[in-house]
């Protein structure tokens, strides 16, 4: 049996005279003159012959360039509707200009249809390519079990540093500097990388940018967390212009936040460093997988928590918590009463089943009830879960927002922790697991993606835990003496200022000087008084022995304030 053509190819010719009007013909012809296409291209009148598909103007690319999201620009997630077709990049014409000509073929994925209106003929089923934000490739974990001492020894080389005057400010113009170029800021940059251990104390003095110091740049952005591409840009700036003292205390305070833990590595663990915003899979004391990571919005942190990986859910559902329902869903509905529906979240009273439009969404009485949403791609916990037991019920899971793994800044969940590329790390998590073949087999990428087509919810559990911890490191130190460094995002390094005093006894600091003695009454020198023996006013707080004292006489008695 031959390949059956589908209906609106079979009849190419007569496509335009019986499928378009001739208003419809017109607006094709006002939309290629917006879109930059030669009058010519447009067609003038209803002829029913077949007429070849118009040049795509190259100006117009409908994807983002290569290194787009490097240069921060958003890039399309494949969550979003269909993407446009593909266009060339524009080349420079004979006249050395950069003004763009039309491409005489369309791309290799667009499909032109005879007949079909300009804008179909754009359009592309297949999703914008996913992109991730770059991670660093050391191999050294953030967290070990010597993490805790290094860090201290790193946050006192820092203080001699800040005790001996520290680094100098970086002026503003270094960023326009290239490979090459001179600059007298350029012996204080190598004094402050050499200090730091990024630039070698033998590389020989220069005022230039030369290929080591542009090396030891490199060394310094990574160990930040930035791009290591060795180019002085503004964030690269602001790093180097945070004084000693100030990374001194992100050192500190990282290692007594580390004070006191029980995490037990053993030769399988994994970690989240919340301010890296990044998930390291650590094997054999070695980082073997590093993923980019979505992590909770300032004023819905992630917590810092020590427990195990148990299971791997494929097909999660996703219960509402209750705060999100009071945030997010109540005001939802009331813009929205479909919204419930067209996310395919349920609500679950104890009878099964309750009806949206039976709730009155003026209050907030739909707290009481469970809110769930079903298992599917367009799941807000995506197609994977990797559950933790732990007291704040966080967890690691899988998005359909995956346009935000691109980002250099990712603090954008409810506390739970997005994983990009979840499923390689899933795999790595099942190693040792038997397949769905039964023992002997292995949940590879085909086992995984089988099953999670089918669309059922499945669990499986780890038959060893992997221990998992959630950290909140803005300063560590590894084993090889570097000290890394990550912004404060929730603003815990900074010590909050001690309470006001409530009681009715005022602080020690705040107690006023007793009141100086006014001079005792002119009296016979013979009717001597005890009186001067309290003129010293007893510390606060302390008791002192009662003292005698004699009796006086009304008229010469002294007065005491």
């Amino acid at each position: 049996m031959g390949l059956v053509r589908s209906r609106r190819h079979a009849r190419p010719g007569a496509a335009l005279g019986a499928g378009l009007s001739l208003l419809t013909l017109l607006g094709a012809a006002v939309d290629a003159r917006a879109q930059g296409i030669p009058a010519a291209a447009a067609p003038a009148s209803p002829i029913p012959a077949p007429v070849p598909p118009p040049a795509i103007p190259a100006s117009t690319p409908t994807v983002a360039p290569e290194g787009a999201a490097a240069k921060g620009l958003e890039i399309r997630a494949p969550e979003t509707k269909a993407a446009e077709a593909k266009g060339a990049e524009p080349k420079p014409n004979a006249s050395g200009s950069g003004e763009s000509k039309p491409v005489e073929a369309a791309a290799p994925d667009t499909k032109l249809v005879p007949g079909k209106p300009q804008e179909a003929a754009k359009r592309s089923r297949e999703p914008a390519p996913l992109i991730y934000a770059k991670v660093s490739a050391d191999p050294s974990p953030t967290l070990t079990a010597r993490t805790f001492l290094d860090t201290l020894r790193a946050a006192e080389r820092y203080a001699a540093f800040a005790e001996a005057g520290g680094w100098e400010r970086m002026p503003e113009d270094l960023v326009r500097l290239k490979p090459g170029e001179r600059s007298p800021a350029i012996p204080a940059l190598r004094h402050h990388l050499t200090l730091t251990g990024d630039l070698p104390a033998d590389a020989p003095p220069s005022d230039r940018l030369d290929p080591p110091l542009v090396a030891a740049i490199a060394a310094f952005q990574g160990r930040h967390g930035l791009p290591d591409s060795g180019i002085l840009g503004r964030l690269t700036l602001n790093a180097l212009n945070v004084p000693a003292s100030v990374r001194q205390k992100q050192l500190a305070a990282s290692a007594a936040r580390l004070m006191g833990s029980k995490f037990s590595f053993g030769e399988r663990y994994v970690v989240v460093n919340i301010p890296s915003a990044a998930v390291e899979a650590v094997e054999n004391g070695t980082v073997v997988r590093r993923y980019v990571a979505v992590v909770g919005s300032p004023d819905k942190a992630t917590p810092p928590i020590e427990t195990r990986i148990t299971d791997i859910n494929f097909n999660p559902t996703w219960t509402v918590p209750a705060s999100v329902v009071k945030n997010e869903i109540i005001p939802q509905m009331r813009k929205n009463p479909g919204y419930l529906a067209k996310n395919h979240i349920r609500i679950l009273g104890p009878a099964g089943d309750v009806d949206p439009t039976r709730i009155d969404w003026a209050g907030e009485k739909a707290v009481n009830y469970t809110l769930r949403q079903d298992s599917g791609f367009d799941n807000s916990l995506g197609q994977v879960r990797i559950d933790m037991p732990n007291r704040f019920a966080v967890y690691m899971h899988d998005t359909p927002a995956k346009s935000l793994f691109a980002a250099s800044v990712r603090f954008h969940s409810h506390g739970c922790v997005r994983v990009g590329q979840v499923k390689e790390l899933v795999g790595w998590l099942l190693q040792g697991t038997d397949g769905p073949n039964g023992p002997g087999s292995t949940w590879g990428p085909i086992e995984i993606e089988t099953g999670i087509a089918d669309g059922e919810r499945r669990d499986i559990k780890l038959p060893k835990p992997v221990p998992v911890s959630f950290v909140y490191l803005t300063g560590y130190a590894t084993p090889d003496g570097k000290a890394h460094f990550r912004d404060d995002i929730y603003k815990l390094d900074t010590p909050a200022p001690e309470p006001a005093a409530t009681g009715a006894i005022p602080p020690a600091n705040a107690v006023a000087a007793p009141p100086a003695v006014k001079p005792a009454v002119a009296s016979p020198p013979a009717r001597k008084t005890a009186v001067p023996a309290l003129a010293k006013a007893p510390p606060v707080g302390e008791l002192q022995p009662i003292k005698k004292v004699e009796r006086r006489q009304p008229e010469s008695a002294a007065r005491v304030n």
